[in-house]
């Protein structure tokens, strides 16, 4: 029988989620990792720390093809799962496909620094109103599924346009685990700097293109 994992069987002491999220990379096989084998490290119970843990790597400059769209799909389909209440399903092919787990490990550690000042930010039971209500309850989950679809968008190469959606995922996640509706706000401000940022992207880009064929 394998060894229960960190997330489903905490110690009596308790742990930051830096912590639980360290002890899971930890588990990372050396070579190939696929997002199949991150689900089972992490546990059912974990999405939201799922989530969390598939946005670290968004956070500093690791330039890994692929994980982009592997990644946001795994954190969509987190998103419609809490929404439908249901279990989280993955396709075989998105499940089975090998990621450098090295790379992959070193850039969750170097992102680990950014989690810890996040948490600080949070607070429990802050403005449960935001969390708690049913309505509000949809309307997190609904903004946390469009952060993953930005997440998704096809402008990798372009400066923050991971990283201003992963925050508002972190943000997201961490508030709604912890009950707490500040974070919630500032993930739905981090997902409004991205729809701008976009917008701004698309609209200077429509410029050049006008600019040229000019």
């Amino acid at each position: 029988m394998s060894a229960p994992n960190s997330f489903n069987h905490p110690p009596s002491a308790p742990l930051s989620l830096s912590d639980k999220i360290n002890r899971m990379t930890a588990q990372l096989p050396p070579d190939q990792v696929t997002l199949a084998q991150i689900i089972d490290i992490v546990g059912d119970e974990g999405l939201l720390i799922l989530s969390i843990l598939l946005s670290l790597i968004f956070l500093v400059p690791v330039s890994i093809p692929g994980v982009s769209t592997v990644f946001g799909l795994a954190i969509l389909l987190i998103g419609c799962t809490r929404l439908v209440r249901g279990k989280l399903w993955l396709p075989q092919k998105i499940g089975a496909r090998p990621l450098p787990a090295a790379k992959l490990a070193a850039g969750f550690q170097q992102a680990m620094r950014w989690l810890q000042r996040l948490e600080k930010v949070s607070k429990p039971q802050r403005l449960p109103l935001l969390v708690d209500s049913a309505f509000f309850n949809v309307l997190n989950n609904l903004v946390f599924i469009l952060a993953a679809v930005l997440l998704m968008m096809p402008f990798g190469l372009i400066p923050f346009s991971n990283t201003l959606p992963a925050v508002a995922i972190i943000f997201l996640a961490i508030g709604m685990m912890q009950r707490d509706g500040g974070s919630v706000l500032l993930g739905h401000a981090a997902n409004i700097a991205t729809l701008l940022y976009f917008a701004a992207i698309v609209w200077g880009g429509l410029a050049v293109g006008q600019a040229v064929t000019a």
